[in-house]
């Protein structure tokens, strides 16, 4: 039977090569999951085309476009004209997933921030949602969202800070999306952060197929199993799925314009 909790996974590369084999099938068991709703996440210009093309084949699904702080030297000329355009198809409902990357460092730090803070302003003049990358990269992800996206709505990506980090970025505005670590046992600095932060400034994703959260941890992840990060985030608030559940898809409904 399927579940009557609606979930959403507000990050998810369902258009991944490793999907290829059975997408159909991967889509259908969210479904069965309660995950009436799915942001398929654009990394690059031809990643973001596939997010396009696999939201506007499915009604559950809706794209994010941009280029990813690791990809950012591949851009060819002329980037900025794509990416506007498929930013505004109706089935776009944000921009991203953008910001700095010191982990993989692919391109130079200065770099990086310029595409960041391009694609910052795109968004804000598009009156678009921002999804943020960050690893590595703490301090100067808030210093340039501190001073060019204060104010602008915008979703950390598979948060794996501390409550101060938390903290940091929900002052700024942001929300703060967890994704398969917050069910890992050892992550007690990331509960404590789910714990305390507002629950209407919480999202859940899956980052698939990445990420697979516990006890599937290290297999390819899909976006069923955000139900398991949402049963962790309540268990965590004390709270029953079903209220968890009700007030992420608000908090959704609320930066996305689905």
């Amino acid at each position: 039977m399927p579940s009557e909790i609606r979930l959403i996974d507000t990050h998810a590369h369902v258009a991944s090569g490793q999907f290829d084999a059975d997408r159909a099938e991967v889509l259908a068991r969210a479904a069965e999951a309660g995950v009436a709703r799915i942001i398929e996440i654009g990394y690059d210009l031809p990643s973001s085309r596939a997010a396009l093309a696999l939201a506007e084949a499915h009604p559950q699904i809706y794209a994010v476009v941009g280029l990813q702080p690791n990809h950012v030297h591949e851009a060819p000329e002329g980037w900025q004209d794509e990416l506007r355009a498929m930013a505004a198809r109706p089935k776009v409902v944000g921009i991203g997933e953008i910001g700095m990357d010191y982990h993989w460092m692919k391109a130079a730090p200065a770099d990086q921030e310029r595409f960041f803070r391009e694609q910052l302003a795109m968004a804000r003049q598009l009156r678009l949602p921002v999804v943020i990358h960050s690893r590595e990269a703490q301090d100067d992800t808030l210093r340039i969202l501190g001073d060019a996206a204060r104010g602008q709505p915008g979703i950390m990506h598979s948060f794996s800070g501390d409550w101060e980090y938390a903290r940091a970025c929900l002052e700024i505005g942001f929300l703060l999306s967890f994704s398969g670590p917050l069910t890992f046992p050892k992550a007690t600095e990331l509960h404590e952060a789910a714990r305390l932060a507002p629950l209407e400034m919480l999202l859940t994703e899956t980052d698939s197929p990445y990420l697979s959260p516990h006890p599937q941890r290290g297999k390819r992840n899909e976006p069923a199993r955000v139900r398991l990060v949402a049963e962790r985030l309540a268990a965590l608030r004390d709270l029953p799925l079903d209220a968890v559940a009700d007030q992420v898809w608000q908090n959704a409904e609320r930066i996305f314009p689905m």
